[in-house]
């Protein structure tokens, strides 16, 4: 009796409603509470909050339109309102590229030359979004203004070539190469970058080159069965 006893389990112990412990662990096993993901969407549904990079996101290029437009109204000399112009497009392509981009939408983009002294162009785009991400405000500000204003320039170009003031040309260009080639580059960072093109393109070399491959293999087989 004692050996039988002793084989034998002994039962569980209950609770006070009757139900094993094991009960309350299956019972509270499926609740999940996630309070993170609600907290990361009120902050990106907030209005900005990067300010400072928000305001100079739009100080230098809006500057840049407006001095090109009433420089004549501040100064009678071309070469204080040439370099003006030519300095605040200096600055709005430096501060977009290397700082509101990153802080704004998460995006980078540059020019990097190895050791045989070729140029690679290096596009990144920041995949998980943490708690200092930007918000949609800051993203819809970002690429309007990078948009907006090439856009505006290139009117200045057609305006400036139909009214014969060749000497505005130069900054025109100036202007459009610069903002262009920010605009050039984010929108490559936020179609996947180098790599995507990298593949596409070695995707359509490598099947314009599949009948010169078959070609060269027929003539070297030919040519190994005329030497037989």
């Amino acid at each position: 009796a004692a050996g039988a006893a002793g084989g034998a389990r002994l039962p569980r112990a209950l609770r006070a409603d009757g139900l094993p412990p094991q009960a309350l662990v299956d019972d509270t096993e499926d609740v999940s509470l996630d309070f993170g993901s609600e907290e990361e969407l009120a902050l990106r549904k907030a209005r900005v909050r990067h300010p400072l990079a928000t305001f100079f996101h739009l100080f230098f290029r809006v500057s840049a339109i407006v001095t090109y437009l009433f420089c004549d109204w501040f100064s009678n000399s071309f070469v204080a309102c040439f370099v003006t112009i030519l300095l605040l497009l200096s600055f709005d392509f430096w501060s977009v590229k290397n700082v509101t981009g990153r802080l704004l939408v998460g995006l980078r983009w540059w020019n990097q030359i190895d050791e045989d002294g070729k140029s690679h162009w290096m596009f990144e785009a920041k995949r998980v979004h943490t708690i200092a991400a930007s918000t949609e405000a800051e993203a819809r500000i970002f690429w309007l203004g990078l948009i907006i204003c090439p856009v505006i320039w290139t009117m200045f170009f057609f305006s400036t070539l139909f009214s014969l003031k060749l000497k505005w040309l130069a900054l025109v260009i100036a202007g459009i190469s610069l903002q262009t080639a920010n605009l050039y580059g984010y929108i490559h960072c936020k179609l996947g970058g180098q790599k995507t093109i990298s593949r596409v393109t070695s995707r359509l070399f490598g099947t314009a080159d599949v009948p010169k491959r078959q070609s060269r293999r027929t003539s070297e087989v030919g040519t190994e069965e005329h030497g037989k």
